[in-house]
């Protein structure tokens, strides 16, 4: 048996439990296939995910619907503008008996963090938070303290009301792996979560996977088979971002202040072999790239003021490298 072949029956024996527990979130979730596939990525690939969309998508019954499926402990973090960060992480309380102060930990301890409104909390608290999704450690007082795998901060944010917030940084936004654009449902599918939200039976999802089995996932997705050509495919796609009269796209030029950071190579990379891991494959395609670069890039991809003034948006600029440059 080749490499490859070992590959793929690893992987089409390892990845059985993605439809078993897309259906059992389906179970509650209506539609945002999409939204559920990145979350999983997200998982999979240790990356936190920024999803962005207006009130009443589901976004926070996702999550809460991942957690009950995989059996983790879920923490739901309300910012706000008088949030500290001691509220995140937790701090030293002081234990009259004893005369010590003792680490009181916060709901930053828990597997799969949902920060409701993240721009609605200043940037001290943004930046405590984003030192955890880091360093995958909190500090309280002297001493440090694990968080426990797996760790995953799903952030949300509303587009649509920009009155009293703290917009995050570039250099913050860039932590996170992926950003989600989270949109409305269809008719049909409206109609659906209309008939069981008002309907007696209360929704609920059950354990299907462990975390122990979602960890031994982790250890699979590293060893899909990427092609040479792939990498340098998706190499391609950054640096056109950052240098696009080179590869021809005039049209760009003047519209991009700043290209994708290295973390977009390194991210897209990891997350085109999630993505064929959802798939049940052990190898990435073009295809896979393709899917998944605009939730890696959107947000890496500074578009200038004439962008803005032209009502571009950084889609539309993914749109067109990914039309220009040569798939493999």
């Amino acid at each position: 048996m080749s490499e490859m072949e070992r590959i793929q029956e690893l992987v089409e024996k390892e990845s059985q439990f993605v439809d078993k527990l897309l259906s059992e979130v389906g179970k509650v979730i209506v539609g945002q296939r999409r939204m559920m596939e990145r979350i999983l990525v997200g998982l999979l690939c240790k990356g936190h995910i920024l999803l962005e969309g207006v009130p009443g998508l589901a976004k926070t019954l996702t999550i809460k619907t991942f957690c009950d499926s995989i059996n983790v402990k879920f923490q739901r973090i309300q910012f706000t503008p008088d949030l500290l960060p001691a509220d995140i992480i937790g701090t030293l309380i002081f234990d009259q008996r004893t005369g010590s102060f003792n680490p009181k930990k916060g709901p930053i301890f828990a597997n799969l963090i949902l920060a409701d409104e993240i721009n609605r909390a200043p940037a001290k608290v943004q930046s405590a938070l984003l030192e955890a999704m880091q360093e995958r450690q909190v500090t309280i007082g002297e001493g440090t303290y694990k968080l426990e795998e797996p760790f995953l901060v799903l952030a949300t944010q509303n587009p649509i009301e920009q009155e009293g917030t703290y917009p995050l940084p570039e250099a913050q936004v860039d932590r996170f792996m992926l950003k989600v654009l989270v949109s409305y449902p269809k008719k049909d599918e409206e109609k659906e979560i209309m008939e069981r939200m008002t309907g007696t039976e209360t929704l609920s999802a059950k354990p299907v996977i462990s975390s122990e089995e979602l960890l031994h996932a982790r250890q699979i997705i590293s060893q899909i088979y990427i092609d040479p050509k792939i990498k340098d495919y998706i190499l391609e796609i950054v640096f056109a971002s950052r240098t696009p009269l080179e590869y021809n796209l005039k049209g760009l030029e003047g519209l991009i202040s700043w290209g994708a950071s290295p973390r977009a190579s390194i991210y897209l990379n990891l997350a085109s072999r999630a993505h064929a891991f959802l798939r049940h494959r052990g190898y990435v395609t073009p295809e896979d790239v393709k899917s998944i670069a605009p939730d890696v890039l959107r947000h890496r991809i500074l578009l200038s003021y004439e962008a803005e003034a032209e009502e571009i948006v950084s889609d539309d600029v993914i749109k067109q490298i990914l039309e220009k440059i040569e798939v493999p």
